[in-house]
């Protein structure tokens, strides 16, 4: 198996962004961490050194005045007792300089200490030599005192600047640590953020292909193959997307080949039944009485009605393959108007249904044949619920470059659950129709797919008419060449 720079599923891709982003930090901290506790310790031992090495040093300056106290009585009473108290003060010093001997070395001069130690010893001698007389032992004695006290004094100086030398040191240390801990999480924040967007762009990228795919698998458009890049497991998810795109275009297009062949195959009886009510209506066989003219009427109406059915079900075939465009022209709206009317005048007289038009005269460009199966498909879809003895409204008029048509009824309206779904191809909704043939719910949808295809827009409107109201806005000119429809 050839080997992969990345993991191969989305858990390993997710877990590896977690480690890479993650231990660079960790590291940062951790050695931060262990800086700061290496000062803390070297901080915590010179502390108690030099408390030590302080308590040290007080205590040879008293031992040192107890020592010249008790030598100064011995010279004038030449008492034992004195000389006996002069020897503990002497092994309390001798003490003193050992326990300094024994802290850092940094903190304590060696030499200091043994001349410290030597210049005890000289002055024991001094204090005891049976061959001076009491004002040389005396004068000898006082001198070896002062020199001692200078020494003491010198070791204290000493201590005290070894540890204002050492804090120093301390605080540098602690400051240099601060400052690379700083520039070390300068570094890596950029670095850890930007390796961070690298693995959530390595994620979100095949996530936004698939959620683009199901989009348009959702609306219906199958044109853009389904191509997913990254984990494998993700990979699989968009072959098998592609291979359902692949599986509704079959369908979509078994769907076309049946409604294309259904409609051919429905046509042809049609066209005769409507030659053969037109023959009747025109008195080709003999003069119809009244009644037998209404039956004959009805039997003409039923079959434009069925017509336009199939021309609904051949246009959304074609639309849904793309197979279709503009055919524009210039033309009257009032004329076109006219010819819809004219072509559903029976149902209306029939039904005693008034017909309230307000149409300015004004030029439109557009598809004539697609605007006209638009108003003839909103006219018929109003016929179907408007009741006998009502009203339907067609107004038009003109606002800037576009013109708004809008097309009521005094019907029992919409309801509210019906909208959401009314341009739905196949959706017929449960309000009653007065109209004998239910359609097959796709007159709205191609009304909507043909408008919007002009770049226009239809909306359902409330509140200006009892019924269903919908209002067409389309643009008086149509967009000459694709840029002029880009810039649009």
């Amino acid at each position: 198996m050839p080997f992969s720079p990345r993991p191969r599923s989305l858990s390993g891709l997710i877990i590896l962004g977690l480690v890479l982003v993650a231990v660079p930090l960790t590291a940062a901290v951790v050695h931060g961490a262990l800086g700061l506790r290496r000062i803390t310790s070297e901080t915590d031992h010179l502390v108690r050194e030099s408390v030590a090495a302080t308590r040290d040093n007080q205590a040879l300056q008293q031992h040192l005045v107890a020592m010249e106290r008790s030598a100064n009585l011995y010279l004038l009473l030449d008492d034992p007792r004195v000389a006996e108290a002069y020897n503990q003060n002497d092994a309390a010093f001798m003490r003193t300089l050992q326990s300094l001997a024994t802290l850092d070395p940094e903190l304590s001069d060696r030499a200091a200490l043994e001349k410290l130690e030597t210049s005890s010893v000289s002055t024991r001698s001094a204090l005891l030599a049976p061959e001076a007389t009491a004002a040389e032992r005396m004068a000898n004695v006082a001198a070896q005192f002062d020199r001692m006290t200078q020494e003491a004094a010198a070791l204290a100086r000493t201590t005290n600047a070894t540890v204002d030398q050492r804090l120093r040191v301390l605080e540098a240390d602690a400051d240099n640590t601060q400052r690379q801990l700083v520039w070390t999480l300068a570094a890596l924040i950029p670095a850890t953020l930007a390796m961070a967007g690298f693995f959530v762009f390595l994620i979100l990228r095949p996530l936004r292909q698939l959620d683009t795919a199901i989009s348009e698998l959702g609306r219906g458009t199958f044109t853009h193959p389904v191509s997913v890049k990254g984990p494998t497991d993700l990979e699989a998810l968009g072959r098998q997307l592609e291979w359902l795109r692949q599986r509704l275009i079959d369908i979509a297009e078994e769907r076309d080949r049946f409604l294309r062949h259904m409609s051919h195959e429905l046509k042809t009886p049609l066209a005769n039944l409507r030659e053969g009510t037109d023959l009747l209506l025109e008195g080709a066989v003999g003069t119809l009485d009244e009644p037998k003219r209404e039956v004959a009427g009805i039997l003409r109406d039923n079959a434009l009605k069925l017509q336009r059915l199939i021309e609904n079900l051949l246009s959304f075939s074609a639309w849904q393959s793309q197979a279709v465009g503009l055919d524009l022209s210039e033309f009257p709206l009032k004329a076109l108007v006219r010819q819809v009317v004219d072509a559903q005048r029976l149902a209306l007289v029939a039904r005693r249904i008034k017909l309230d038009l307000q149409l300015p005269d004004l030029e439109l460009q557009a598809d004539r044949g697609k605007l006209k199966l638009v108003l003839d498909n909103l006219l018929s879809n109003a016929l179907k619920f408007t009741p006998r003895s009502g009203t339907i409204h067609l107004h038009a008029r003109t606002k800037g470059v576009n013109v708004v048509i809008d097309f009521a009824d005094t019907g029992p309206g919409i309801p509210e659950h019906d909208r959401q779904h009314l341009f739905e191809a196949f959706y017929t909704g449960d309000a009653p129709q007065s109209g004998p043939l239910k359609g097959t719910g796709i007159g709205l949808s191609v009304v909507l797919e043909f408008v919007q295809a002009h770049r226009g827009r239809i909306e359902l409107r409330d509140g200006q008419f009892p019924g269903a109201h919908f209002q067409i806005t389309l643009p008086l000119r149509q967009p000459s060449s694709p840029e002029s429809a880009r810039e649009a």
